[in-house]
């Protein structure tokens, strides 16, 4: 082994001194100088912050020009006066009470006996604003029949007899509105619609009567009313003939006050 190590070439030892020789002289190695920590910093720092800066400049500017703009419609936008002068109106409405009482004229077109006068009363309850329960009470005179006009013979009713009084229940609904008569004059109306049963007593008898109506009414004051009604009366009647349903229809205006 020894005698291996003696017979190294000799540019293998020149090579080796000549490095070592290197290493161990500081002099033969190019001038290095370490760049000041501090100065780097100081500038990563800079370039951070201005980019930064950068950022959020851009990120604004839209928002920025984006509320300029919404001040410059309003600025530009029309100003609206909320002074509106408000237009007085008188409208009346039905009083605080449910009592509704009057009394109506009319005609009445009595099926066989012609038409006459209709005289009456009624009083009503309304339940509420729609709903209302009414009674009525009326009577008029038959005429004669076409057969006793035109035969001239021995009628078929006496004056007693011709005496025609009804009186019924009624159930009705209201149908509310308004009709405006000018500008700043306003009333409440009505259309309503009854239903209901009672009794007629003509021709010396009592029969079993249904009643079926429309009507309107138009407030006037806040306790008085104007009213139109129209009523069917329906009965079974055998007086001239054979027994058969007969339709007595009536008209009236009525006057109601509420209390």
């Amino acid at each position: 082994m020894q005698n291996m190590k003696d017979k190294q070439p000799l540019n293998s030892i020149v090579r080796t001194e000549t490095i070592q020789s290197t290493i161990l002289q500081p002099n033969s190695l190019p001038p290095f100088t370490l760049p000041s920590l501090n100065s780097t910093s100081l500038n990563s720092t800079s370039i951070t912050t201005l980019f930064a800066t950068l950022a959020i400049l851009l990120t604004t500017m839209p928002s920025v020009g984006h509320t300029q703009t919404q001040q410059s419609a309003r600025s530009n936008a029309p100003e609206i006066d909320p002074a509106v002068e408000r237009r007085s109106i008188d409208e009346f409405d039905i009083d605080s009470e449910n009592v509704e009482i009057g009394l109506f004229a009319g005609v009445i077109s009595i099926e066989d006996f012609g038409s006459d006068t209709l005289l009456g009363a009624r009083i009503g309850y309304h339940i509420n604003e729609n709903f209302f329960i009414e009674a009525s009470y009326g009577q008029s005179t038959a005429g004669e029949t076409s057969f006793e006009i035109l035969s001239g013979g021995a009628p078929f009713l006496t004056d007693e007899e011709r005496d025609y009084i009804y009186y019924d229940l009624s159930v009705g609904y209201n149908f509310n509105g308004e009709v405006f008569v000018t500008d700043s004059l306003v009333f409440n109306t009505d259309f309503f619609i009854t239903l209901g049963a009672g009794n007629t007593d003509f021709a010396g008898d009592e029969r079993f009567t249904v009643s079926a109506g429309v009507g309107y009414r138009l407030l006037v004051t806040d306790y008085l009313s104007v009213r139109i009604d129209v009523r069917d009366h329906i009965f079974n009647s055998d007086i001239i003939g054979d027994e058969k349903s007969v339709h007595n229809l009536s008209g009236a205006l009525s006057l109601t006050v509420f209390f």
